[in-house]
């Protein structure tokens, strides 16, 4: 289950979810309306500056607007300077009016944001942001996207990832295309729109994505690097990174581990047909007769991985979700019944989570009931620390990721499940 499955699953008016669907989702959005904010961090933009330690230093990511005239740069370097920061990179973003200078800096470790913030500003720069920066950002503009780029071009799911490492901090959401074809939802010309802190991009299948980062507007340039990115990926078009893990279970069984994505769609339908209706509703939530309906969104590479386990004949008989849900992650596994209490559920988790933990996720969730002791189970097997919250029997677990996660999925290849 997802947080966004009820808005793009559900274009026709007249296939609405039944009232205990609706009271789940009701639920989940009261839980998430408490637990999400947008706001920018505040860790690192007007905090106390840590206890200096002698010879050390600090990285520091700078946005300011500066009028596009001779002196203005030079004004910004000599009042850098006069605070003994250094000037490691510079990318310059043009405006209509004026220029915003963005910057690597590198500075004495007690040197804090607000007297960086203030040199500039007396400089003549104005909307300056600042915030901490690491040794990720030492690698230059045009290195860091033809990576990215590189990502991309090899699967699918790479995209909204992709997006975000280009783009710093933000919340990224698709929207489908309307059922029937046709012109992206709200009419979206193909090259996008740009609106100050929101971008809209025409999505590779014709749908759109959204990009917010509401504590920093977006400049043109980045608007173009964008689009760039996203007109790359919808050449190149459907595709997944290649190979499988054979797998023997403790009770001996051998199963295979794949990606998965929509051209499996035919052999899920089938898994769903075999599975019992608690089956389905402990994975979905709401009416048996509308699983079927959610299975292209989540088997599309546009909104997460997929993993499907197989078993020697080639039937599909499980599985798991890596969902990308706005500025969060979200991990959902269904396994037939025949094959439940063997491991799959165990191993197909741990799995996802080493995906997570690849891609730069700092927490997972599981949506379930309180009652589906299975799911709970496997959460608390991943050894990390849980948070819990329940709304009405619905319950979301959400896992802490750290250093105890294996950090690779290949790791993770010859590994017998529990």
């Amino acid at each position: 289950m997802t947080r966004e499955v009820t808005q793009v699953t559900h274009p026709d008016a007249n296939c609405r979810p039944a009232p205990s669907w609706r009271r789940v989702t009701a639920a989940f959005h009261a839980w998430r309306t408490r637990r999400q904010e947008h706001a920018p961090p505040t860790s690192d933009t007007g905090s106390p500056a840590p206890e200096p330690v002698p010879g050390a230093n600090t990285l520091w990511r700078m946005r300011t607007t500066v009028q596009d005239e001779p002196g203005s740069l030079a004004a910004l370097c000599g009042a850098l300077a006069g605070l003994r920061v250094d000037i490691l990179s510079l990318q310059t973003h043009p405006l209509a009016a004026g220029t915003v200078d963005e910057f690597l800096l590198r500075g004495p470790a007690g040197l804090s944001a607000s007297e960086v913030t203030t040199a500039v500003e007396s400089a003549g720069g104005t909307d300056t942001w600042i915030e901490r920066a690491d040794a990720h950002d030492l690698v230059d503009a045009p290195t860091r996207v033809l990576g990215l780029a590189a990502r991309t071009a090899l699967d699918a799911a790479e995209l909204p990832l992709a997006l975000r490492q280009l783009l710093g901090r933000c919340t990224i959401r698709s929207r489908p295309a309307p059922a029937g074809g046709g012109r992206a939802p709200g009419g979206l010309a193909v090259e996008g729109a740009l609106d100050d802190t929101v971008m809209r991009l025409r999505g590779p299948e014709g749908g759109v994505i959204t990009v917010e980062r509401p504590y920093l507007p977006f400049t043109p340039t980045e608007f173009a690097r964008a689009r760039a990115l996203v007109e790359l990926d919808a050449r190149l078009g459907p595709r997944l990174p290649h190979g499988r893990d054979v797998l023997t279970l403790a009770e001996g069984s051998d199963i295979s581990v794949r990606r998965a994505d929509t051209r499996d769609l035919e052999a899920s339908r089938a898994m769903h047909e075999r599975c019992s209706a608690r089956t389905l509703k402990l994975r979905y939530h709401g009416p048996v007769g509308d699983a079927d309906r959610y299975l292209n969104h989540l088997l599309s590479p546009r909104y997460g991985r997929t993993l499907a386990v197989q078993t020697a004949s080639g039937r599909i008989v499980g599985l798991g979700h890596l969902l990308w849900d706005g500025d969060e992650t979200e991990v959902a596994l269904l396994v037939e019944d025949t094959w439940q209490r063997r491991g799959v559920g165990a191993e197909l988790l741990s799995r996802l989570v080493a995906m997570a933990v690849e891609a730069g996720c700092s927490s997972v969730y599981a949506v379930t009931q309180a009652s589906n002791t299975a799911m709970v189970a496997a959460m608390r097997g991943l050894g990390l620390p849980l948070d819990y919250q329940v709304e009405e029997g619905t319950l979301v677990i959400t896992a802490r990721l750290g250093e105890t996660v294996v950090t690779s999925a290949e790791e993770l290849g010859s590994a017998s499940a529990p």
